[in-house]
């Protein structure tokens, strides 16, 4: 499997993807908003994009899908749900789909609700996993329930799916927002010395040559898997203190929800 991301430089601060097959050259382009930025990433590496696939329906990840499908001929695919805000869809997915590109790659479907109701990331069949998460983990953070999604959906997306994935696996987001979710976490967990030591590793990266990070350095920097540290769980407590002295978990990733959307 070749994976290349692409840094939109657009103030969304947008990753698109293409996974490549090495065997056959086809290649699956996943919310391609900069779809010229993808099509030149194509033609310079002799791939063909047959494949669109959206992770949800919000515009800076469906925006790109007509010019780059009218240059390609390229077959839309998104969550079965997102028909009616996704035009022009051929192929509806659900949880266990799997997504094949040329005659190599494989990418196996999860439904993933909480940013959107109608969200799906991509986890590759590969030796080292790979995520493409789309708006719902974000390298050290969490998206944001604003339009469309629920908070606690997200929760259990995060403890049902993501936090039994392999330790290995690679995080491919839908943004950058690294640098202030390391921020938020250490504004939470002042204490977390693996999330101030990535700060300063990252400090002034280029996005175009980000970190990748897996999901086992993510349980260590992202607040929104730290739900029973006991650091993030007194800083709540100054924050909210209604909250009873053992919140559960479930209660603790609502209240940093509700904190990172304003903070």
């Amino acid at each position: 499997m070749l994976v290349e991301q692409i840094w939109t430089g657009n103030d969304y601060r947008n990753f698109n993807y293409l996974i490549a097959c090495p065997e056959t050259g086809e290649a699956l382009a996943i919310d391609p908003l900069a779809h010229e930025l993808c099509l030149a990433a194509a033609r310079e590496r002799g791939w063909q994009i047959t494949q669109i696939l959206n992770t949800h329906e919000h515009f800076d990840h469906i925006g790109g899908n007509a010019p780059l499908a009218a240059a390609t001929g390229a077959r839309i695919l998104a969550h079965a749900n997102a028909r009616d805000s996704i035009q022009d869809m051929d192929r509806g997915l659900q949880a266990g789909d799997v997504v094949r590109v040329g005659r190599s790659v494989e990418l196996l479907v999860l439904d993933t609700p909480g940013h959107t109701m109608s969200h799906v990331c991509l986890l590759s069949k590969t030796e080292q996993p790979a995520l493409f998460s789309g708006d719902t983990l974000f390298n050290a953070g969490a998206g944001n329930c604003h339009h469309g999604g629920h908070p606690e959906q997200l929760y259990r997306t995060f403890v049902e799916q993501l936090a039994r994935l392999d330790a290995g696996t690679r995080i491919y987001p839908g943004h950058d927002y690294i640098t202030n979710n390391l921020q938020f976490t250490l504004d939470r967990e002042p204490d977390n010395q693996a999330a101030r030591d990535l700060l300063g590793r990252i400090e002034g990266q280029d996005p175009a040559h980000p970190l990748v990070t897996s999901l086992g350095l993510e349980k260590e920097v992202n607040t929104f898997f730290r739900l029973q540290s006991p650091t993030v769980i007194a800083q709540l407590r100054a924050a909210f203190p209604e909250l009873d002295e053992d919140p559960d978990p479930e209660m603790v990733f609502l209240k940093l929800r509700e904190l990172r959307n304003r903070w």
